[in-house]
This record gives C-alpha cells, structure tokens and sequence, in this order.
C-alpha cells in the first residue's frame, strides 16, 4: 500500500469516527471557532467580510440569493461610493418586459437589491431536483449552531464526496447527516490579494464572516453606541453622586 493511500484512508477514518458517538440523525457538534464578531464588544473583519463577498459571488450566488441586501448596503464593509457603484455593475437585474414579452436586464445600480439567481420559486425547484436553496440575507440569525456549525457544514464534506440517491451528500453536520447541497467550496475560488492561501478552510471561513455581517449589517454601529451610551451614564452616575455628596456634606448624622 503506498503512502498516499494510507494517508487518504486514515483521513477519511478520522473524518468519520465523529459522528459515532452522536443519536441517529442529530447533526455533529461543532467545533468552537473564534470569531470576532462574537464577543461583547467585538466587531467585523472588514477585509474577511470582503473576501466573503468574493467567495459569496463565486461560489454561492448561483444558487442562492441575498434578497434583504442592497448594493448601497455595501458601503457598510468599507466600500466607497465608486467602489459600490462599480459593483453593483458587475451585476444584472430584472428590466421588465421587452416588445416580444421577453425578461429585459440591466446593470445593477446602488439602490437595487441583489437579484435571485432564479426567475422565480419553480425555477428553483427544476434547477436543483425539487430542492428551493434559502435565502441567505439571515441564515446566520436562525441557523441552528449559528457561525461555527456553518463553517463546519462548509468544511464537513467527505472526501471525493458524491450524491447518494435519495439522501444527498454525506454531511455529519447536516441534520439526517445528509445535505440536498452539494460541496460549494473546493479551493482557489478567489484570489487573496494580501497571500493568503485560499484553501477550503480560509474560504468558509470569510464567507461565513460575510454571511454573519449581511445578518447583522448595522451591528458595529450599535455596539459604538452602546458603548457611548454606557460610559454617558456612567459619567452621569459619578456626576450625580458628587452632587449629592456635596448638597448633604453639611448635614450631621
């Protein structure tokens, strides 16, 4: 037996002893991952969040759609005016109808929302074999796990995954430990400008981050604020208890 082939089944051997110990049907713990978005005070990548994006348009926009986000939204991940307007080029939305009752399309402008990659749910459904894709605008707000069991969903394909009749790719982190959604990520799908090796690992992870900032977009701006409210109230609580040691000073006991 040659080296490779011990270590490709030695792999695959670790890859499936995970899901042993787990009830029938119930989805593989995920690893705890570190995020930094999570924390109290935490706040997003803007650079992971943009690299997101370039996974997201390349990987995922096929099949699924962003219907609650709007082009002008990206400003939020560090884009600037011209930045967004060139983008939203890059894609085509619904125009109405031509002469002949055809579907018109133009370039996206600012103000439109990311077009479905479908012209409507039966569309859907004929593309990928009776399956609808979800929106992904809030996934990562009611996903089961939320960021780490996406990252590992995204990380937890099988080597040389292939559909299985009737069931769907092998997945321990999908519920049933099959998904109807075939492996979305293979590596080299974008090209990192700052070097980073973008293997499947590196690109579930940025477009994790950027999924997690699409459903909570405004999510820094509350966290400064909340941030300022409290050390306002904090002043004040301090302001206030001078004041009223000061008023009663000449008091006696």
């Amino acid at each position: 037996m040659s080296a490779r082939m011990f270590l490709t089944m030695a792999a695959g051997l670790l890859w499936g002893s995970s899901v042993l110990a787990q009830p029938a049907g119930m989805p593989v713990q995920a690893a705890r991952q570190h995020w930094s978005f999570t924390a109290p005070l935490g706040h997003f990548d803007l650079a992971a969040v943009q690299r997101g994006y370039a996974v997201f348009a390349g990987s995922c926009a096929s099949c699924h759609s962003l219907s609650q986000l709007h082009f002008s939204d990206f400003a939020g991940m560090g884009l600037q005016t011209p930045e967004v307007v060139a983008l939203a080029a890059t894609w085509q939305v619904p125009d109405g109808l031509d002469a002949e009752g055809r579907l018109k399309h133009r370039a996206a402008r600012p103000d439109d929302a990311l077009p479905s990659p479908y012209s409507g749910p039966e569309a859907a459904l004929l593309a990928n074999q009776g399956v609808v894709p979800p929106d992904l605008s809030r996934i990562l707000k009611v996903y089961p796990g939320g960021a780490d069991r996406l990252y590992a969903l995204l990380c937890g394909y099988g080597p040389q995954s292939e559909r299985q009749k009737g069931r769907g790719f092998f997945n321990p982190y999908a519920i049933g430990h099959f998904t109807a959604m075939p492996p979305p990520l293979h590596g080299n799908e974008v090209k990192y400008a700052d070097g980073t090796v973008p293997d499947v690992q590196a690109e579930a992870r940025d477009v994790t981050t950027f999924l997690a900032w699409v459903s909570a977009p405004h999510q820094d701006q509350r966290r400064r604020l909340g941030v300022g409210v409290g050390l306002y109230l904090c002043f004040l609580a301090v302001l206030f208890a001078i004041l009223n040691r000061r008023i009663w000073s000449d008091v006696r006991k």
